[in-house]
């Protein structure tokens, strides 16, 4: 069995306690530091240019501990003592930095419910109320998505999965950092089983889709940014070769923060290929030459589309990262349930573009098995497949119109809410869909 280590805490799914140990964790952050938990004595900074680290480190006494490839983003280790949240403080007011932030440990949203997940069956993976609800047989005869990889970022795969065989690309564990992205634990670990449950969902919308197993998350449910970001970066460029096409088309994360993360925002910017032009903002600069071969990945094979769950607390005040990053090519998916309406437990606010459903949805878990659990961490994945076919049907289409048209095309749900609810059919079509309820 691997080792397990302290690592973003696994998302979105009401059937998780995803409680996490804070004993192993930093003390909880003052009102004005982070809302989740944190790694101490490190910090991430990205910076404008590679040229400044070497000052900054001897003025703020840091160590590196690590580089995002040739970029200038970094993680940086503390001296004894000092605080993280003071250390934040001091390197935003440098001119050299973009962004410095602690690295957050986001915890999943279900962690705050306490819900538990019931046994569930091949029948009802096949036979579930999903499918019927975003049109997905029809959809099917267009196209099952053959030629599109989805990188799933979550606590690995039951690589020996029925439901999963022929369908599995090779993966990597950034967790035990090494190349099995299995599922490690058993039931009694608080995230054991979600990934391989999210790439089910993928599996079962996109049947002829590949599927990138990424462990990023531990049987725990949790990871962090820095572990995010660097995952991020492999799914989009196995490889490390901008000149060969063995990226992920399409990322999921059912995984998230209360925290907003400038590091990761910079990371999906790349991994969409929505890298602005030079000079529109200081906090979108992109110049440096270290991000050359994020350039020309973009120009040889274009970008992802990121599908991300929008979390689970149930109001339209509270945001879910990386979800609400707002970053073009990303869809913040929210859940919707079998009566056509928002889940009860979904978050709905302006910034969450769609809705797929994630209430009662059984898919695969670990053991050769099925279970049944809710939340938005299902949504995402189902919202993940319906891209993948998009892209396999329109492969030219840009990220950001993948979106526009899943959005576009979706029908309006039941009750109070502007929210529409994908319709993978007339996504290929390039259709409107009737609201649900006229």
């Amino acid at each position: 069995m691997k080792s397990q280590r302290p690592s973003i805490a696994a998302p979105s799914c009401l059937a998780w306690s995803l409680s996490l140990a804070l004993a192993t964790l930093a003390p909880a952050a003052s009102a004005k530091g982070p809302k989740d938990p944190y790694l101490d004595a490190e910090v991430l900074v990205r910076l404008h240019s590679t040229a400044g680290l070497g000052p900054l480190l001897a003025r703020h006494r840091l160590t590196v501990v690590a580089q995002s490839g040739a970029r200038p983003l970094y993680r940086l280790g503390l001296m004894a003592g000092d605080s993280v949240v003071a250390k934040v403080k001091a390197l935003a007011l440098e001119p050299e930095v973009i962004a410095a932030e602690a690295n957050v440990q986001p915890r999943a949203p279900e962690a705050r419910k306490n819900a538990v997940w019931a046994i569930g069956s091949e029948v009802e993976y096949r036979e579930q109320w999903a499918p019927e609800a975003i049109h997905l047989a029809e959809a099917q005869q267009i196209t099952q998505g053959a030629g599109v990889r989805v990188a799933v970022l979550d606590t690995g795969v039951d690589l020996a999965h029925p439901a999963l065989a022929g369908r599995l690309l090779p993966g990597r564990d950034f967790v035990d950092g090494d190349n099995d992205p299995s599922e490690v634990g058993d039931r009694s670990n608080a995230g054991f089983g979600h990934g391989t449950h999210v790439a089910g969902l993928v599996a079962l919308a996109a049947p002829a889709a590949k599927i990138m197993p990424v462990r990023v998350l531990d049987a725990e449910g949790r990871g962090n940014v820095w572990m995010l970001a660097d995952a991020l970066a492999w799914a989009i460029d196995p490889d490390g070769n901008p000149a060969t096409d063995d990226g992920a088309h399409v990322v999921n994360m059912s995984l998230g923060t209360l925290d907003r993360t400038r590091i990761v925002d910079a990371l999906m910017t790349l991994s969409a290929c929505a890298i602005p032009k030079p000079g529109a903002k200081p906090d979108t600069d992109y110049t440096d030459p270290g991000y050359d071969a994020d350039k020309a990945r973009c120009t040889a094979h274009g970008g992802a589309v990121i599908t991300a769950a929008a979390g689970n607390e149930g109001n339209e005040q509270a945001k879910e990262y990386p979800a609400a990053e707002g970053v073009y090519g990303l869809l913040p998916v929210g859940a919707s349930a079998e009566n056509q309406r928002m889940a009860g437990f979904s978050n709905r606010g302006s910034w969450v573009d769609v809705a797929a459903p994630g209430d009662f949805i059984t898919s695969t878990v670990p053991g050769g098995r099925y279970g049944t659990w809710s939340g938005t961490s299902m949504a995402a994945p189902i919202a993940a497949g319906v891209a993948a076919l998009v892209r396999a049907h329109v492969p030219q289409l840009k990220p950001v119109d993948v979106t526009k048209r899943i959005e576009n095309s979706g029908a309006r749900l039941c009750g109070a809410t502007n929210i529409v609810q994908i319709n993978a059919h007339a996504a290929l079509r390039n259709k409107a869909s009737r609201d649900l309820c006229n």
